[in-house]
């Protein structure tokens, strides 16, 4: 304030002291208010320069010129200053006898000026000049931002509340217009009621003091309600629709946050799946050699388990060989006692003379059976031993083939613990995602089409990468054998088409990520598969070219041995035959291998599968919560039509209204 006072001072020759005295009293109050210059009798000058310093930024909004007795000239100054002014929101003019150059500056600052919203013009004698009042209406029907005016005393005529009329039916801004004590008339108040069935935005219409009918000022004040009403409701819907912004707006906010957050989230998870990844790569290959080790222990326990049958069976024949030789003699025993039975019985008389050659061979009989006992004795201690043997060895047996089993579990424990660890870290990876995606809803119908025709896309691009890919180790496994060379360049070939076929995926999926953010899920599931996918194909090309280097190794050897040969033709025998054994072990080593490459595809190809139905899962899922929001959506429109039937409901009850009330029939009768 003390700038524009000491500009005024500037611009006038002669400032005014009143004017000084009164910017000065602004200027020691705190911020911006209001500037009063009531009854100071201004001059030319000091419109003038107010005039100038009034356009732009004005440090007050509240204007107050009551009673200053000002000249045309003047006020003209004063209106063109405020013309482009920005901060002032309210204008006395009260009691300064305007005329037609001050009606028609009026009309032009209404056109305008874009900040003025109250306009005082009491005591101004306005209606008295016709044309002047006609440009003044003109500029209030184009003003936009004006809601209150008071035109109190300023002997408007009937002619002049048309003028008003005409000018209220375009004005949408104007809630506030005070007639009082003009002379409007039966004319002037029934033009100013008809221009209120246009005019929604009015809701306050002072008529008093205008010789105007009652039934005209009830209809009048009934208007006024109906638009009051209409303006409560508009304002509500208003602040609803603000509020509602306001909400979409912070729920717009906390997505991207979340989503941020959840992209955050998800790359750490990706390096933490990567990591356990290898680890548990590093762990299977451990376990394998392991298994390996204890497939060979027990292949060597089941040969020495095979000798100690095949002793055992060679001992159980003896002892049955034995056991027939027994019963043999027993059986002669038997036929020979029967027989000296039978000769006792028939030679009775000759017992005496032929009993002692009898004792002798009843003795020599017994001598005999005595070391054929000896004999059956030592066999069964011999079967016993052998029996202890075989139960020991049997003991041993299953000792190896329970710790084996032991080792066995533990090592399908290793296993069930680690893909329970990975199962958890996908379920929290699904149920991460299951959150994003519910607070992404919103967003998803309009990219769903586009998304489902870029996934099918990838999903035949993937597919016949992989199809590639198992064609390329088909051959390259078939082909091993025949010509080493072309398969290493087969390899290097597929290994470039494969890195071209995954960059540009990976182009296709970045734009994916660009367009939709739903699309960069859908990018990253994909992208981590191919990751997988490839880190095995490098593991398989990594074992592959070992295995190369390996037989490069080993031709190298053989070339040696052969230029020795030369030399030494005995020793070279020998050796051969120990590079020949080599060469076998090596041979059962690239088998396993082979072995190990197949379950390694066979793995890959389940968890393809798996990844795929864990895909459609989630397509399954997207679906469903598209439906749910199509319901969403349908309930919200339902609930519109429902508002706007309600709307349309209180329109026609208040047009009936209208229209049964004595004032609808007497408009509908004119």
């Amino acid at each position: 304030m003390e700038e524009f006072r000491r500009a005024y001072a500037r611009l006038c020759a002669a400032p005014q002291e009143a004017v000084l005295r009164r910017l000065r009293e602004r200027g020691a109050a705190p911020g911006r208010g209001r500037l009063d210059l009531a009854a100071q009798s201004l001059s030319l000058e000091t419109c003038g320069a107010l005039g100038r310093l009034l356009p732009g930024a004005a440090p007050f909004t509240e204007l107050v010129l009551g009673d200053c007795g000002l000249s045309e000239e003047g006020v003209k100054l004063l209106l063109h200053g405020l013309c482009s002014n920005s901060t002032v929101k309210s204008l006395d003019l009260k009691g300064n006898n305007l005329r037609t150059v001050g009606a028609e500056a009026l009309g032009k600052l209404l056109q305008q000026n874009r900040s003025i919203r109250s306009l005082n013009l009491e005591w101004n004698n306005l209606g008295v000049w016709e044309e002047g009042f006609s440009f003044f209406c003109q500029g209030l029907g184009a003003n936009s931002i004006l809601q209150r005016l008071d035109l109190r005393n300023n002997q408007i005529n009937h002619q002049g509340a048309g003028e008003l009329a005409m000018a209220l039916k375009q004005n949408a801004s104007l809630q506030e217009l005070d007639l009082r004590w003009n002379n409007i008339g039966l004319l002037g108040g029934r033009a100013l009621l008809n221009c209120l069935h246009s005019n929604k935005t009015l809701k306050k219409l002072e008529l008093a003091g205008n010789n105007v009918p009652s039934d005209i000022l009830k209809a009048v004040e009934q208007a006024m309600d109906h638009n009051r009403d209409r303006q409560t409701i508009l304002s509500e819907t208003q602040n609803r629709t603000h509020i509602l912004t306001k909400e979409v707006l912070s729920l717009k906010d906390e997505k991207t946050k979340q989503f941020l957050d959840l992209m955050d989230t998800i790359d750490r998870q990706k390096e933490e799946i990567a990591r356990s990844g290898r680890i548990s790569a590093a762990r299977l290959s451990q376990l394998q050699e392991a298994l390996d080790e204890q497939h060979s222990i027990m292949n060597s326990l089941k040969a020495k388990l095979q000798m100690t049958e095949a002793a055992l069976t060679l001992s159980e024949q003896k002892g049955n060989n034995l056991k027939e030789q027994l019963s043999v003699v027993k059986r002669e025993q038997t036929s020979m006692a029967e027989r000296h039975s039978k000769e006792l019985q028939q030679q009775k008389q000759e017992a005496a003379a032929r009993e002692d050659k009898l004792l002798r061979d009843l003795s020599a009989a017994s001598e005999k059976n005595l070391l054929l006992r000896n004999q059956v004795d030592e066999l069964e201690k011999k079967c016993k031993v052998q029996q202890d043997q075989l139960f020991q060895v049997k003991q041993d047996l299953a000792n190896t083939t329970a710790e084996l089993k032991l080792r066995a579990v533990q090592a399908e424990e290793r296993l069930e613990m680690e893909k329970k660890r990975f199962k958890q870290s996908l379920e929290d990876i699904e149920s991460l995602r299951v959150k994003e995606v519910d607070h992404m809803a919103q967003h998803i119908e309009t990219s769903e089409r586009s998304m489902q025709d870029r996934i099918q896309r990838l999903e035949a691009i993937r597919i016949a990468l992989e199809e590639e890919l198992s064609q390329v180790k088909a051959a390259a496994l078939t082909e091993r054998g025949q010509a080493e060379e072309e398969l290493i360049k087969v390899r290097n070939q597929a290994r470039l088409e494969e890195q071209q076929r995954f960059e540009h995926l990976e182009e296709k999926l970045r734009m994916m990520t660009e367009a939709r953010d739903e699309a960069q899920n859908c990018y990253l599931k994909q992208k981590q598969m191919v990751a997988d996918a490839q880190a095995k194909a490098n593991q398989l090309s990594l074992q592959a070219d070992g295995l190369r280097r390996r037989l490069e190794e080993l031709q190298q050897d053989l070339n040696s041995k052969e230029e020795e040969k030369v030399t030494e033709v005995n020793k070279v025998k020998v050796e051969l035959q120990e590079q020949i054994g080599h060469l076998q072990a090596e041979r059962t080593a690239q088998q396993g291998l082979r072995e190990k490459i197949a379950a390694l595809e066979r793995q890959l190809k389940a968890l393809s599968s798996n990844h795929r139905e864990a895909l459609l899962d989630k397509e399954g899922e997207i679906s469903l919560l598209l439906e749910k929001l199509r319901m969403r959506e349908s309930d919200i429109s339902r609930m519109r039509e429902e508002e706007a039937q309600r709307a349309s409901f209180l329109q026609n009850a208040i047009m009936t209204y209208v229209q049964g009330s004595p004032l609808g029939t007497q408009s509908s009768r004119k």
